[in-house]
């Protein structure tokens, strides 16, 4: 696209030069623009030897400034040191000057003042002025990447700091439910164990109500500990279901997809995509979580349906896709609306690592749970796009999308009006110098031994040779003719300089006589007759 945009900018400054003014060696100044072109293309792999290339070829052909500017912008606002970027555009527009002004008289634009004009004037537009705008953008560009890290940075450190925080509070709720309730509970089973002892012999008809309580206690415990692991850190879970190094790996997942297979449901397992192991162990739970969750579903309210569950591992995102088809009529399976807070939790469980999570009924009767799960849960959120639940994009960029279109379209507006400007003035360049008429040089000075066509401007004027005669200086041996060009008054009032050119036979300057001459009213009576 910039190589497009350089490229017509520089026929249409040829287009307008050529039209108005006439540029000389039109041919040679169209054939310049490609070359530039194809320098322009390779900006990126040699930046500096691009430029300086096109510094030189833009004091030899003025139409490809535009090409010159686009790279001295380019070339600015990729160069971060600031020494290397000051010696690139100083060494640019010295070639720039150097090259119009040794070329400038060949090229048709007069002297070489004037190509050091043209030079200096390419030189500013075509370089210095693209270049500062480039540095400045390029500056801008860099501080708002190290403020935006800078603030990601903090805003990791904010949600790590209230996550501890709720970690704490979290380990401190446990136990506390752990020391106070775990221990009546504790209390409950013993004398429910006593009490059934007891009633064995004293009242065998109510020793199976003992054996209840009992019971109902122990499974209050294990229920109670299974909370707690709820509570307490998510990288320490304790409970039926702990973390270990396996959690979230494809071996966890077959195994889970096994247990359903054994409990009559039939799921199919597609992995697309490396094993998990690598992923982080926040990662890989929340993997787990997410396909135990679902199978759960399917095993209370959709026993007869065909559950797919679907595992896509790249270098970005884990992909979990479990969906279940509408179950038969005469299926078995709970009829009862669940209440949704296991969808609830693994939700926020997700939304917490950055990710996304979509639970919901398909049209064809069954229902489908998808989770998109960054890999690194350090970078930043990860959010579908439009229709499609496939395309990510990073939070950064997703939230200050609507915060910086109009920005961005102003910028846009006046870098179009500074390019617009900058190719003006490339224009009003060229025409300073090939549309301005040429002064031609002044006629050499006379000297003995020139002929009389090298003394151009050499006329003779018969006022000058009727003043000179009767008071001119005898003619040289061997003159043949002798020019009175017009001298003008002389050094005191009433009399006139005169010049006498005198010639040989072969027209070769042998003789230069000046004098003066009176007037005609102060001449004597005997001279003006």
């Amino acid at each position: 696209m910039e190589t497009a945009g350089a490229a017509v900018a520089a026929l249409g400054l040829f287009a307008v030069a050529q039209w108005l003014w006439g540029l000389p060696h039109a041919a040679f100044q169209l054939g310049a623009i490609p070359v530039a072109v194809a320098l322009f293309s390779v900006r990126r792999r040699a930046p500096d030897a691009v430029l300086l290339g096109l510094g030189v070829l833009a004091g030899v052909a003025p139409v490809v400034g535009p090409v010159t500017a686009a790279a001295a912008y380019t070339v600015a606002l990729d160069t971060v040191g600031p020494r290397h970027r000051i010696r690139l555009l100083g060494g640019a527009s010295l070639l720039v000057m150097a090259a119009a002004t040794a070329v400038g008289p060949s090229l048709g634009a007069g002297t070489a003042v004037y190509g050091l004009e043209l030079g200096l004037l390419m030189a500013a537009t075509a370089v210095v002025v693209p270049g500062l705008v480039g540095t400045v953008y390029g500056q801008q560009a860099r501080l708002f990447a190290a403020l935006r890290e800078r603030g990601d940075a903090a805003e990791r450190a904010r949600r790590f700091a209230d996550s501890e925080a709720r970690t704490h509070e979290r380990s401190r709720i446990a136990a506390e439910m752990h020391d106070l309730v775990g221990h009546r509970l504790s209390l409950i089973s013993l004398h429910a164990g006593g009490l059934e002892l007891a009633l064995g012999k004293a009242a065998p008809e109510l020793r199976e109500e003992a054996v209840l309580v009992r019971r109902t206690t122990r499974d209050a415990m294990r229920e109670l500990r299974e909370a707690l692991g709820v509570l307490g850190p998510l990288g320490r879970d304790t409970g039926a279901d702990a973390l270990t190094d396996a959690t979230g790996t494809r071996a966890d997942v077959e195994a889970l997809v096994a247990e359903s297979l054994d409990g009559g449901i039939t799921v199919r397992l597609e992995w697309d995509g490396p094993d998990l192991d690598v992923c982080p162990a926040r990662v890989r739970r929340a993997v787990h979580r997410v396909v135990r969750e679902a199978l759960t579903n399917v095993h209370r309210y959709a026993t007869a349906a065909h559950v797919t569950v679907r595992i896509e591992h790249d270098d970005r995102v884990v992909r979990v896709t479990v969906r279940n088809g509408a179950a038969p009529t005469s299926g078995g399976g709970s009829s009862e609306a669940g209440t949704g807070r296991g969808l609830t939790g693994l939700r926020e469980r997700v939304e917490l690592l950055g990710g996304t999570f979509e639970a919901g009924a398909l049209p064809s009767g069954g229902f489908q749970v998808s989770a998109v799960v960054p890999v690194d849960p350090d970078d930043d959120v990860v959010k579908p796009s439009g229709d499609s639940p496939d395309v990510v994009v990073p939070a950064a960029f997703a939230g200050a999308t609507a915060f910086s279109r109009e920005p961005r379209t102003a910028g846009a507006l006046t870098f179009a009006l500074g390019a617009v400007a900058l190719w003006v003035l490339m224009a009003l360049a060229i025409a300073l110098v090939y549309g301005q008429p040429r002064h031609s040089p002044p006629p050499p000075q006379p000297r003995l031994g020139m002929t009389y066509q090298e003394l151009k401007g050499v006329f003779d004027s018969p006022a000058e040779r009727a003043a000179a005669t009767g008071h001119e200086p005898p003619r040289p041996a061997g003159a043949v003719g002798c020019v009175y060009p017009p001298a003008g008054r002389g050094p005191r009032p009433g009399a006139f300089d005169v010049t006498r050119y005198c010639f040989d036979a072969s027209q070769r300057l042998i003789s230069i006589d000046r004098f003066t001459v009176p007037s005609v009213r102060d001449a004597p009576p005997w001279e003006t007759s």
